[in-house]
C-alpha cells in the first residue's frame, strides 16, 4: 500500500487550492508512476485536505469530478487508485481527518486491513509528514509542491526521505522491492 497526498504531489499545485476540472492538471510523470505503482501491486490511495469546499470555492461535486478526470487518465494507462479519502471540513472544524491529525489514514487502514507502520504517505507538506508520524506510517516528502519550503523551513522534516518527485520515488521504490 502507498497513500499519497494529492495537490503538489499528483497535480500541480495552485496558488491555495485546486478549484476546477480545468485547473487540475497532472504534475509530468505522476500518472504514469501511480500506474507503475498499480502494475507491480500495491494498492494506491489518496489522503488529501479539501478545505475549499468548506470555504464554499467549489463544491463537494467538483471535487469529484477532479477526481473522475485523474481516474479516467489512469484508465488510460490500465490503472486507478483503491481508494480516495479526502477532508472537507476548514481548520476551525478541529475534526480529525484533517491532515495533520491522522483520521484519514486511520480509515484507509480500516478499510484495507493495512498495517500504517509499514505504509508510505508520500506528500509535499508538512502536514503530511506530522499525520504520517501521528499514525506511526512512513513519511515520504518531494520536493514537488511545497516540498521544497518544507524542507527549508521545518526541522521535523529533515529525518523523512525526500525524492524529487512521485516519479522518482516510485522508480526507487520498485528498484528495492
Amino acid at each position: 500500500m502507498v497513500i499519497l497526498d494529492r495537490d503538489g504531489v499528483i497535480n500541480h499545485l495552485m496558488e491555495d487550492d485546486v478549484t476546477t476540472v480545468d485547473g487540475w492538471d497532472p504534475i509530468p510523470g505522476a500518472i504514469e508512476a501511480i500506474s507503475r505503482l498499480k502494475k507491480a501491486g500495491y494498492l494506491v490511495t489518496i489522503a488529501s485536505n479539501h478545505t475549499g469546499i468548506a470555504r464554499g470555492i467549489y463544491s463537494e461535486q467538483e471535487l469529484l469530478q477532479m477526481h473522475d478526470k485523474m481516474q479516467k487518465l489512469l484508465a488510460t494507462r490500465g490503472a486507478s487508485v483503491d481508494g480516495i479519502f479526502y477532508c472537507p471540513h476548514g481548520p476551525e472544524a478541529n475534526c480529525i481527518c484533517r491532515k495533520p491529525k491522522p483520521g484519514l489514514l486511520y480509515q484507509i487502514a480500516k478499510q484495507f486491513e493495512i498495517d500504517l507502520s509499514q505504509t508510505p504517505l508520500v506528500g509535499d507538506n508538512i502536514s503530511d509528514i506530522k499525520a504520517a508520524k501521528m499514525a506511526n506510517a512512513k513519511p515520504v516528502l518531494v520536493r514537488t509542491g511545497k516540498g521544497e519550503y518544507v524542507m527549508q523551513h521545518f526541522p521535523e522534516a529533515l529525518d523523512v526521505p525526500v525524492y524529487d518527485d512521485l516519479s522518482h520515488f516510485v522508480r526507487e521504490t520498485l528498484r528495492r522491492k
